[in-house]
């Protein structure tokens, strides 16, 4: 699928220590022609943490993508029936997005925009990173799995000695992820062995 042209919606909620894995990805989907729009939750923009201030994150994503980040949900709301999205991506998505998410809830920048993606029923791709994904968050993963238009970056355990129920997307994909999603398929596989890509 070539992304030439392709609006892209880019979510970044607030899992700090995964924006190093998730701006070069944001890069690579400009790279590939594709017209990216990024949007954040208020903890992305006003958290400062031994991961670096928000405001610098922000800033940085606003150079890549030429495009003002979307921050508030004013702001969002318009990209369903006005500024369609071709794909929306939320990475990383965190836990407590992720529970909101799989229940309707709309209380972020972010989650407004994949609603209203799946509004036009338009693909949205997940990357999760969450400490709990083997605990109370697995059901939430297995709603939005089992939900039409929404698909997941290849994931797995990131620490299994240490946080075993912890689970991170392997955001290099996220690129070949997109593409699949646009197509109406789901990258294979979906579960992989995380904590090797560390090693």
């Amino acid at each position: 699928m070539d992304l030439k042209g392709k609006h892209i919606g880019f979510g970044i909620t607030g899992s700090h220590c995964t924006y190093s894995q998730v701006v070069p990805q944001v890069q690579e989907l400009v790279d590939a022609g594709a017209n990216v729009t990024c949007f954040v939750t208020y903890t992305v923009k006003n958290t400062v943490t031994r991961f670096g201030d928000g405001r610098d994150w922000v800033k940085k994503v606003e150079e890549i993508t030429g495009n003002k980040v979307v921050d508030s949900i004013v702001e969002a709301e318009p990209y369903g029936p006005k500024k369609p999205l071709d794909c929306m991506v939320i990475a990383p998505l965190t836990g407590n997005s992720m529970s909101k998410f799989a229940r309707a809830q709309t209380d972020s920048p972010v989650l407004m925009a994949a609603k209203a993606t799946m509004r036009n029923l338009c693909p949205v791709v997940l990357g999760i990173s969450t400490n709990d994904g083997l605990g109370l968050n697995m059901a939430n993963i297995a709603a939005l799995m089992a939900a039409k238009n929404i698909y997941f970056i290849p994931f797995g355990q990131d620490m299994p000695d240490t946080k075993p129920q912890s689970l991170v997307a392997r955001m290099d994909d996220l690129k070949a992820t997109v593409e699949c999603a646009l197509e109406g398929k789901q990258i294979q596989p979906v579960l992989i062995e995380k904590f090797r890509d560390l090693m």
